[in-house]
């Protein structure tokens, strides 16, 4: 449990410090180390949420955080993550949907390219549809493999130029706060068996571990690192955790 406190406390740092809660690879982490499949979602979601309340209130008290441009896109996404969350699935489906789409978002941050910003105005009369459809399908999906989607709506706000690097996590850290919640109250639902629930206490460490790296890591993404750098970071441990998960996933064929 230790080595799995401090591989949660790492993964926070890195995580928070570009705006993300760290439950896709939480969820990858308690895959390899033998949890439960049916209390894992939950214990990641519950680290999640510890992070991104910290990163979302150092972000909004630096500024970086417009709640009316991000309203579209966690309207609808909310609403889906909780029945995302509720969707029984079986644990291949549940690690092959992890591993593909982390190995999707891992690739998008790699090879994404920062253009020349456009105007708000011009994003939102070109766009203003896109993000209450996108946010349906970001919403279940996140649901489903128990992630806040935010590792999965970055990689599109910068295809869009929706904002600079420190307005887009920021919105990621708010998207995956409310998704958090609701797919946590999904998987909660779904858990429905008082024994399965009492087991997540058995992994009260990894909370306080994430708590702190959590801090540690919004604050350096907040006020002090190189965005793009700890991308790059974020990137390949998503990209090494989403290969041993598809060779997991592989092996159960």
């Amino acid at each position: 449990m230790l080595a799995l406190a401090v591989s949660f406390f790492i993964t926070a740092i890195l995580y928070a410090a570009v705006g993300f809660g760290g439950g896709s690879t939480y969820n990858a982490l308690l895959v390899l180390a033998q949890t439960d499949y049916r209390i894992l979602p939950a214990i990641a979601l519950i680290c999640n949420l510890i992070v991104v309340s910290g990163g979302t209130y150092r972000f909004a008290k630096a500024g970086h955080v417009d709640l009316k441009r991000i309203m579209p896109w966690i309207i609808t996404s909310v609403p889906a993550a909780w029945l995302g969350g509720f969707i029984q699935i079986s644990e291949k489906m549940f690690i092959g949907l992890l591993g593909f789409s982390l190995l999707a978002a891992g690739l998008r941050m790699i090879f994404v390219k920062n253009k020349k910003q456009k105007s708000k105005q011009e994003i939102i009369n070109k766009y203003r549809f896109l993000p209450p459809i996108l946010g349906v399908f970001l919403g279940l999906l996140a649901g489903l493999v128990g992630i806040g989607g935010g590792i999965f709506l970055a990689p599109i706000l910068y295809l869009l130029h929706w904002d600079n690097a420190k307005k887009i996590a920021a919105a990621c850290s708010v998207f995956i706060l409310v998704n958090s919640l609701a797919g946590l109250s999904g998987q909660l639902m779904k858990l429905g068996d008082l024994q399965l629930i009492n087991e997540i206490s058995a992994y009260w460490l990894l909370f306080p571990a994430v708590l702190i790296g959590g801090q540690i890591g919004s604050i350096m993404g907040a006020k002090y690192l190189n965005l793009k750098t700890i991308s790059i970071m974020t990137a390949i441990l998503i990209l090494y955790v989403s290969l041993r998960l598809i060779w997991r996933w592989w092996g159960m064929m």
